[in-house]
């Protein structure tokens, strides 16, 4: 090799380096290969940072608000099923179907939830009238005629002279506790067993005031009999009148339960009123809507459904407050002790209170049919319209 050649420039100012084939190029120290930008040697590679749509979540870890997420959509389902609110089109869509299905479920829930209602309120006013009617009042003034019998028996008996007017007032008070009988729930559970105690000691009294005017007048034996049999029928707490007057309380507390309007009915027939009126602004809008939007003037079915909604509303409210006014007068007019001569006046005038209960009780029936139609009624109303879009309920 000749040593002269080691630094001399070769062609195009290219140098040899030592000991490398002749002819091949030499890069100079300051400028070295360019790394390629994947290769794993490269430092900007394992230095520069990815951009954020190029990183990918470690395994495990939840991404921020899934259960957030998650629970929304649980909540939501129920809410969109009973709104139609589901079914929301992509922008720029109609609204007609879920405006229409909102509206269908919205009258046939309030139409369910009114008649429901309707009939609880109806039923809490009437259950009480036929037995007012048929049974205790009746009893009360049962009652009042049997101790009124038997004061004019105790007169009566204290005459020096027998006289059947005694005999007439026993009989009547005997048909009287009879007649009170009647009433199964008269006193409650003891009430019949009371009677029958009363009745026995009536034939106790009878007998002994019998044998009483038997005896001369003035005897010992006349005043003792007599003494016994005032004793049978005035002892207080366990005599007759006390056992009746007892009864007729229970009777006449009978009859302020049966007449009353407390608390609850008064919540049943406002909640009742307030379904009504939603239902009655929900039917004018769902036809302002079918007007508005179909260019239909009048939907039958729909106003059909608002009349016989007006009509049994009505009616069913007529019915009631006449009701309340007969139990009311009745309860007013039973709740003192009656003389004698007006206890048929009152039991007329109790019969002519509670006419036509019997009629107005068996009406609720009729709640529950009307309340099936006006559902037909909303329902065939929109059907055609929800058909013509072709919407499947979810």
């Amino acid at each position: 090799m000749n040593p002269g050649n080691a630094g001399t420039p070769g062609a195009g100012g290219r140098g040899t380096a030592p000991g490398a084939p002749t002819g091949s190029p030499v890069h100079p120290p300051s400028q070295p290969p360019p790394a390629s930008p994947q290769s794993p040697s490269s430092p900007q590679s394992s230095s520069s940072p990815q951009s954020p749509s190029s990183r990918q979540p470690r395994s495990g870890r939840r991404t921020p608000g899934r259960w957030a997420g998650r629970l929304a959509r649980l909540v939501s389902r129920p809410v969109s099923w009973a709104t139609g609110a589901g079914t929301r089109p992509a922008d720029g869509g109609s609204t007609t179907a879920r405006d229409l299905a909102l509206r269908h479920r919205l009258l046939l829930a309030l139409s369910a939830l009114l008649t429901l209602s309707l009939f609880v309120s109806y039923q809490g006013v009437h259950d009480g009238a036929d037995p007012l009617r048929s049974s205790t009042a009746p009893a009360v003034l049962s009652l009042d005629t049997a101790l009124y019998a038997l004061g004019q028996a105790q007169r009566a008996a204290a005459q020096p002279a027998p006289t059947s007017d005694f005999q007439k007032q026993i009989s009547v008070a005997v048909q009287s506790l009879a007649a009170a009988a009647a009433d199964d729930d008269l006193g409650g559970p003891g009430g019949r067993q009371a009677l029958q105690t009363v009745a026995g000691l009536i034939t106790v009294y009878a007998v002994k005031v019998q044998q009483s005017q038997l005896q001369p007048d003035g005897s010992v034996l006349r005043e003792a009999y007599l003494s016994y049999a005032t004793s049978v029928l005035t002892e207080k707490g366990a005599g007759i009148q006390d056992r009746l007057r007892a009864l007729q309380r229970q009777e006449r507390a009978a009859v302020h339960r049966q007449t009353s309007f407390g608390p609850l009915l008064w919540l049943a027939w406002s909640v009742t009123l307030l379904l009504a009126l939603a239902l009655t602004a929900a039917l004018l809008e769902t036809q302002r809507f079918l007007r508005h939007r179909f260019r239909r003037r009048y939907n039958r079915q729909l106003i059909a459904a608002g009349l016989l909604l007006l009509a049994g509303v009505t009616v069913t409210v007529l019915f009631t407050v006449w009701t309340q006014a007969g139990m009311t007068d009745t309860r007013t007019l039973l709740d003192r002790p009656l003389p004698g001569r007006l206890i048929p006046d009152a039991g007329r005038h109790t019969a002519s209170y509670l006419s036509g209960t019997g009629f107005r009780a068996a009406a609720a029936v009729w709640i529950l049919i009307g309340g099936a139609l006006l559902m037909a009624l909303a329902e065939t109303g929109l059907r055609r319209h929800i058909n013509d879009y072709r919407f499947r309920p979810r």
